[in-house]
């Protein structure tokens, strides 16, 4: 992956499969069938963040240990930087849809 964890490109695939579930599944809707595939595609994005992050701890150390290029090294710490605010963004949106929807009279 070109950019890191959570690209356009990714998103857009994420949206497509589960859009062509959702008309699988009758009408259009997306439906109580689709409902697993959000988790799987959220595991999958933090199990790439901490992908991105492992592989800059490797390159880092490859560096140090003097076996390393200084370009790799830069280009792995930037996607697992890149991984991290997203993360980051992401858990903060859920958040504050949770406090939203908890402020909400009945």
């Amino acid at each position: 992956m070109a950019v890191g964890a959570v690209s356009p490109g990714v998103a857009l695939q994420a949206y497509r499969a589960m859009q062509q579930a959702g008309d699988a599944a009758g009408g259009g809707a997306i439906g109580a069938a689709v409902a697993p595939d959000f988790g799987r595609v959220l595991t999958g994005a933090l199990q790439s963040a901490v992908d991105q992050s492992s592989a800059a701890e490797v390159q880092s150390k490859a560096a140090i240990s003097g076996h390393g290029n200084l370009l790799d090294v830069v280009t792995a710490v930037s996607r697992a930087e890149l991984s991290l605010q997203t993360t980051v963004a992401v858990r903060d949106r859920v958040v504050q849809a949770y406090q939203d929807i908890m402020h909400m009279t009945i």
